[in-house]
């Protein structure tokens, strides 16, 4: 009996070391990126373009909402004009930034695979290790926006 139990506590070991083993190899296949995904959206070559027909969009919703408050005597209404404004402004600036977002997603997986990269997270979330491709990924931005992609 006592040999069943030493048995089974040196198999049941085994077991523990050989999950852990496989883990640790998994875990050294895992190539790790960081990004600083502000400087990356900065640069995007369509970033200032951008901001200004979000600040244009955002100036004529303004104007349109003041306009109509200044016509309107009752304060619940005023209110709703003022939130409605809100929520437009941000719809057109979610709609315009989409196409940046989806760009730097293309570029970020584009340097991962080149780089055999496996996993990319945002660069202040890495506290040791892992490599810096945020110039990789600006510099494909500007090589996919340059060639009218």
């Amino acid at each position: 009996m006592y040999g069943l139990k030493k048995l089974s506590g040196v198999c049941l070991l085994a077991s523990f070391l050989l999950v852990l083993a496989c883990g640790i190899a998994m875990a050294a296949e895992e190539r790790v990126g960081g990004i600083d995904p502000q400087r990356v959206l900065f640069q995007h070559p369509k970033y200032e373009q951008t901001l200004k027909q979000i600040k244009d969009i955002a100036d004529n919703k303004q104007k349109e909402a003041k306009e109509a408050i200044d016509k309107e005597t009752d304060n619940n209404k005023k209110a709703e004009i003022f939130q409605n404004m809100r929520i437009a402004i941000a719809e057109e600036e979610q709609k315009l930034m989409q196409p940046l977002f989806k760009d730097i997603d293309l570029a970020v997986r584009s340097v991962a695979n080149a780089k055999q990269v496996t996993v990319v997270v945002d660069k202040t979330a890495l506290f040791y290790g892992g490599i810096d491709i945020t110039d990789d990924v600006v510099q494909e931005l500007k090589k996919k926006n340059a060639s009218g992609s």
